[in-house]
C-alpha cells in the first residue's frame, strides 16, 4: 500500500523497425503517448515544504519527461543506431557517411544514446542501440528518466514505470529489472 502519481505527455515522432518481416520496417510515425508512474519510496508523503502532501509535484515530473523524451525526440526520426541504411541518408558529408556513423554508434555505446545535431537536412536524429519498439523505449526512458526523478525528490519518489503508447490501442511498459 502506498502513493503512486502518474504525469503523461505526448510526443510525434518517427521510426523504422527495420528488422520487421511487415510494414513496420518502412518509415512510419507515430503519437506517442508517454505515461510515467512514481510512487513514494518510504511509503510518505512529503511532510512539509513546496511539495508538503505530495509524492513528487507533478509539474517536476513533467519537466523532466519533456526534458528527458520531448527535447530529443518529439518532431524527430527515433533509429537503431545500427540501421545504417536509413541513417547515411542524413550523414553531413555522405563522402564521409561511415566515420559519421562509427562516431555516433561509439557515442550511443558510451552513453546509451545519441542526440544527433549535425544531420542533412537538419533532421532531428535520436540514436538508441537497439530496435525503437515500444517495449525498448518504454525501458530506454525509465532508464534516463528514474535517476532525475530520484534527484528531483531528494529520494523520496521513485520511478515505478514507464509506460508508451504507439497507438490508441497498443502500449508497452517497463517496470524496472531485466536486462537487453
Amino acid at each position: 500500500m502506498g502513493y503512486r502519481i502518474t504525469r503523461q505527455i505526448g510526443i510525434d515522432a518517427a521510426h523504422r523497425i527495420a528488422e520487421h518481416g511487415s510494414k513496420c520496417r518502412n518509415l512510419h510515425g507515430h503519437r506517442y503517448k508517454v505515461e510515467a508512474t512514481c510512487q513514494a519510496s518510504a511509503g510518505r508523503l512529503h511532510e512539509s515544504g513546496e511539495e508538503g502532501g505530495m509524492v513528487l509535484d507533478f509539474g517536476f515530473l513533467k519537466h523532466e519527461m519533456l526534458t528527458v523524451i520531448d527535447d530529443a525526440c518529439d518532431h524527430g526520426l527515433i533509429l537503431d543506431v545500427a540501421d545504417r541504411a536509413v541513417l547515411a541518408l542524413f550523414a553531413p558529408d555522405p563522402a564521409a557517411a561511415n566515420a559519421w556513423m562509427d562516431d555516433l554508434a561509439a557515442e550511443v555505446a558510451a552513453q546509451g544514446f545519441a542526440q544527433v545535431e549535425d544531420a542533412l537536412l537538419g533532421q532531428k536524429l535520436y540514436l538508441i542501440p537497439y530496435p525503437p519498439t515500444a517495449e525498448c523505449l518504454a525501458r530506454h526512458w525509465f532508464e534516463r528518466l528514474a535517476p532525475r526523478v530520484a534527484a528531483r525528490s531528494d529520494g523520496w519518489a521513485e520511478l515505478t514505470g514507464l509506460t508508451v503508447w504507439e497507438t490508441p490501442n497498443c502500449y508497452a511498459e517497463f517496470t524496472g529489472g531485466g536486462m537487453f
